[in-house]
């Protein structure tokens, strides 16, 4: 789990206000799409089909979604057999020994795009749980391009940035340290890295 700190807070009325920006920003589905990623919101109780209109948000003071990024990674060794048996197809129609750069390049797009339109997306899914009285949010994950990706879809979702919670971040935040204390925290941050 990481745990971030919430710099502000949603426009009343809070709910409304809070699946209006989820619904627009939702995953979008990419399996017959020539897209590689999507990341994007879906609901905690129905990850593969988001609603956000009949899917419970809010328990108590904490709102419950999740963040989903859908990948699809081409092989580089079925790429490769899928492209050289189009080169020698196209060769042999056009009775050329060779493709251009250009055409090469043209050639893999174009064989990329057609494996990706066929390939269903591996989903990787992360839960979110937002304490909106204490602005603390925790995201279960610790991997560094879904909290990347978290922090970026937050933003630009809630115009609003959130800050992870490492030791030194909760230190400096919450015990109301003096500049000097201040200094002596970052120095000790730097001198453990």
């Amino acid at each position: 789990i990481t745990r971030y700190q919430v710099t502000g807070k949603l426009p009343e009325p809070l709910l409304e206000n809070l699946r209006a920006a989820l619904t627009q920003n939702t995953i979008r589905e990419i399996d017959h799409e020539p897209m590689e990623k999507s990341a994007g919101w879906t609901s905690f109780e129905s990850p593969f089909k988001p609603d956000f209109e009949s899917s419970p948000l809010i328990y108590g003071t904490h709102m419950i979604f999740s963040m989903r990024i859908d990948k699809k990674k081409v092989p580089g060794k079925v790429l490769a057999k899928q492209v050289n048996m189009e080169t020698a197809r196209r060769l042999q129609k056009s009775d050329r020994k060779t493709l251009s750069k250009a055409e090469k390049t043209q050639l893999k797009d174009e064989v990329l795009h057609r494996l990706l339109l066929r390939m269903p997306a591996t989903p990787n899914i992360y839960d979110v749980v937002w304490d909106y009285e204490g602005q603390s949010l925790w995201f279960f994950s610790n991997l560094k391009a879904a909290n990347e990706e978290l922090e970026a879809l937050f933003a630009k979702t809630f115009k609003q940035s959130i800050i992870r919670m490492f030791p030194y971040t909760m230190a400096d935040m919450s015990c109301g340290l003096s500049g000097p204390e201040k200094d002596a925290l970052v120095n000790l941050a730097r001198m453990t890295h």
